[in-house]
């Protein structure tokens, strides 16, 4: 057995998404079928306890929308007109105490951009720098979200099915080891969509930051939620 979250996006409220620990029966080993395998236990596993379909979002995924939405997959434009994956994007710009952010790592396929040894070399993180704009490490995922949530706004036939489901799991992903969810982004998209809030995410970046806040309630044009 084992234990992965579903994210699900909530339509009202403090908090945007909602992560559901689903435990399941694990398929051990490193193929893709195997994955394949877990994936259908947790998702039937979790239908037990949310009313929806679940997309797993990751290279592993059964459903081709799921591997286009993997962050090591899904382009962002960048302000100079060329794409660069997500995972790209996050990882060089990361700024370390002895470095960074590594820009040159945007032209990098996905995996070789993660494995790059200034990233393990660098002394601590410490911010996140995108083109010009710095961000902090708090809110938690915040950044990774924001680049998450404007690739997938950019492509409308991937942002359009993405609101049909329910909930979100990555295989992959252990909160015990990782805090940055392609998952949780998606779900957060959702969610910002279908309270009307997203376009106003994506315009205002502090908007957005102020959107992790939990216990206090953000007010939009005399609405509060």
């Amino acid at each position: 057995m084992a234990e992965r979250p579903v994210f699900v996006p909530v339509e009202n409220g403090n908090n945007f998404t909602y992560s559901m620990p689903v435990d399941f029966k694990w398929h051990p080993g490193l193929s893709v079928s195997q994955k394949q395998k877990s994936i259908r236990s947790l998702h039937e596993a979790a239908s037990l306890r949310l009313n929806g379909e679940i997309l797993e979002i990751s290279s592993k995924s059964e459903i081709e929308l799921g591997r286009k939405l993997s962050a090591f997959t899904l382009e962002l434009l960048l302000s100079s007109g060329e794409p660069c994956t997500v995972e790209c994007a996050f990882q060089g710009s990361k700024v370390f105490t002895n470095g960074g952010p590594y820009s040159d790592l945007f032209g990098l396929e996905s995996r070789a951009a993660k494995k790059d040894d200034r990233i393990k070399n660098s002394g601590n993180l410490i911010a996140f720098k995108f083109e010009e704009d710095l961000w902090p490490l708090d809110p938690i995922t915040c950044f990774y979200d924001w680049i998450y949530i404007n690739a997938v706004h950019q492509i409308p036939e991937l942002s359009r099915s993405l609101t049909n489901y329910a909930g979100f799991s990555d295989i992959e992903f252990n909160p015990k080891k990782s805090l940055n969810c392609q998952a949780q982004s998606a779900a957060r998209y959702v969610a910002l969509h279908k309270r009307g809030l997203l376009q106003q995410a994506l315009s205002d970046k502090e908007f957005f930051k102020r959107t992790y806040e939990s216990g206090s309630d953000v007010q939009i044009q005399g609405t509060l939620f």
